[in-house]
């Protein structure tokens, strides 16, 4: 059975981390309408998997755009197929809430947050749901992080399991990041596009993971600590460790 797994990133850089690490053989590269290239990449002559990697855009609306297309032309290129993929993933470099993952861990989605998907009143902030429509969270299914966090664990890669928030400003204060904390507990990272890559996948069924690689710690902007190099190479391991085992043997349920 051939496994088909979708990675988007918000850059190339991302992208270019995710493909190295992969290591699951030769790239393909795969026009889609709006400009869009996937790179293709598949495990050998009898593959298992197919793993197509998508440069998305920065921010929830490019990436929901660019995993939309992704997802319509997979659906019309295979019509006999399921689903379009069996799983998603949300993937880059993030901002960490750094008691749970310092610079240079992975973070793994217990769920995907739009974290500033409301409104602000007199009494503190409504979530979209308390305002009475839409949503602003996608849960990831149990077996799956588990599945990846036994993997990155068994590879030597520190990693933290939890909410990974996506916000459409990054967080540059103190006292933003303990609003977000609070809000949020026990999230462990924040980015710019899972939400909007998840609402995609949502939208054809398919399971969705958002998977980081930490590059500074969320609070108060400090770009002289940011450790963006050290962030790119630890996402390459977790995805040569996934593209060996979680990916070729693939059950998001």
């Amino acid at each position: 059975m051939l496994h088909r797994i979708l990675i988007v990133t918000a850059v190339a850089a991302e992208a270019d981390s995710v493909s190295t690490g992969l290591g699951l053989g030769g790239q393909e590269l795969v026009p889609l309408p709006g400009g869009f290239t996937l790179r293709r990449h598949t495990d050998g002559t009898a593959p298992t998997a197919r793993v197509d990697v998508l440069v998305g855009g920065v921010g929830p609306a490019a990436v929901a755009a660019a995993t939309g297309t992704a997802l319509a032309y997979a659906s019309l290129t295979e019509p006999g197929a399921r689903a379009p993929y069996d799983l998603i993933v949300s993937a880059g470099i993030a901002g960490g809430f750094v008691r749970l993952a310092p610079i240079g861990s992975i973070v793994v989605s217990a769920s995907v947050v739009a974290a500033d998907l409301g409104a602000q009143t007199p009494d503190g902030y409504l979530t979209v749901e308390e305002l009475g429509f839409g949503r602003s969270a996608h849960p990831v299914p149990e077996a799956l992080t588990g599945r990846i966090s036994a993997a990155l664990a068994a590879g030597g890669r520190a990693h933290a399991v939890g909410p990974v928030l996506t916000v459409s400003t990054v967080t540059g204060t103190a006292g933003r990041a303990a609003e977000l904390a609070a809000r949020h507990p026990g999230a462990a990272a924040e980015a710019m596009e899972g939400f909007g890559v998840a609402e995609a996948a949502a939208a054809y069924g398919v399971p969705v993971v958002e998977i980081r690689a930490v590059s500074n710690a969320v609070g108060p902007r400090d770009r002289a600590a940011w450790r963006i190099g050290e962030a790119l190479e630890s996402l390459g391991h977790a995805f040569g460790l996934l593209g060996k085992t979680v990916f070729v043997d693939l059950d998001p349920s």
